[in-house]
């Protein structure tokens, strides 16, 4: 790299890093930190576990963003003295490190600018996510089971803790739904571009003939509710039926009834949990489903009023949203945002970044035009 491109690129990554610290108001989380430590050290903090836990996750995500963006302005200001040295001295190896370290820089700022892209009311929450097969029969069933294994991969190699509320299985193979939750910070603004229709192209693997299959797999994404969201719900507006739970497990699975339904009965809503070995435990986070998709019906409400307001007669952009084709060529095709790969084992393996930050920002324009 010329000394003329090092410069540029230089000044490229304090611009971009300049508009991150400004965007996310570094002082302002400061002092943010300061109060959720003052929080967190009060002695009858864990007589609330609800918001003992409300107010570590809160100081650990401020805490992990004022120590990120330091580290780069400091990673930043280093490699513009390792560029002085080299230039000083005319040293390969300097120049090299400097190459290395900016390239690493310019990865890393990128990701988090894509970060500060996540603004929304609920961005910063974590995620539901479900996944039903839809048109395509045990090919749309066995798609969806190779999306629930993409998007636990993903969640894998980014460190993200996830947990399987409910999985129903299919006849013969794949699944007809799953729903789990992924608890990290931003894990909903991150995935909720995930939500929508995905669609996969193959030789059908249970077609004896051999032929080519189209089938559809739907992703929805829901955040997690939180005692602030206020979602009520009365004990006479939900049915609640237990039942064995099905499918692979443990000794506990097929011998108690404690696989949990719960039926809201003015939207007929329905959830179901069967993951956890107990009634009360699946009771728990079956209700914890079904607050989040009441949330997210409140929220639709009151975005088709706006909508309605503005007189936008849009569709969703949700729909019909990714095609993965693996005969008679392999790709991987974004239908928003454009964004192709051919290397569609990794992508069906969680190397879906590049996918998911095109989205974000393709999100934030779609948003900026309306």
């Amino acid at each position: 790299m010329a000394i003329p491109d090092v410069a540029d690129a230089i000044a490229g990554l304090e611009q971009t890093l300049s508009s991150i610290e400004a965007v996310l108001d570094v002082p302002m989380l400061r002092e943010r930190a300061a109060e959720l430590e003052a929080q967190a050290s009060a002695p009858d903090l864990w007589d609330d576990q609800e918001r003992a836990q409300s107010v570590t996750s809160q100081l650990s995500l401020v805490q992990g963003d004022i120590r990120r963006v330091e580290g780069l302005r400091r990673r930043l200001d280093d490699v513009v003295v390792l560029v002085e040295l080299a230039e000083a001295e005319d040293d390969a190896d300097s120049w090299a490190e400097a190459e290395r370290e900016l390239s690493g820089l310019r990865r890393e700022i990128d990701e988090l600018e894509v970060r500060t892209l996540l603004a929304g009311e609920y961005d910063a929450r974590e995620a539901l996510v479900t996944i039903r097969s839809e048109a395509g029969g045990v090919d749309a069933a066995d798609w969806a089971e190779m999306l629930l294994r993409l998007y636990t991969r993903y969640c894998e190699r980014h460190g993200w803790p996830f947990e399987v509320y409910d999985t129903s299985y299919a006849e013969e193979a794949g699944i007809k739904s799953a729903t789990f939750a992924v608890k990290a910070p931003y894990a909903y603004g991150t995935l909720s571009v995930e939500q929508g229709t995905h669609r996969l192209v193959r030789i059908s693997p249970f077609d004896n003939q051999g032929r080519r299959q189209t089938s559809f797999a739907g992703v929805e994404v829901l955040p997690v509710t939180e005692q602030t969201d206020h979602i009520e719900i009365p004990e006479t507006e939900i049915r609640i039926d237990v039942f064995r739970s099905s499918g692979p497990g443990g000794q506990s699975v097929n011998t108690t009834d404690s696989a949990v339904r719960i039926t809201h009965l003015p939207t007929g809503i329905v959830v179901s949990c069967q993951n956890e070995k107990s009634q009360i435990q699946n009771r728990a986070a079956a209700m914890r489903v079904l607050q989040s998709r009441l949330l997210e019906l409140r929220r639709r409400e009151e975005q088709e009023k706006m909508d309605a307001l503005k007189g936008d007669s849009a569709g969703s952009w949700g729909t019909q949203m990714r095609s993965y084709v693996l005969h008679p060529y392999q790709m991987v095709k974004d239908l928003r945002t454009e964004v192709e790969t051919g290397n569609t084992s990794a992508v069906l393996d969680g190397e879906i970044d590049e996918f998911i930050e095109a989205g974000i920002r393709w999100r934030r324009q779609q948003e900026a035009r309306a």
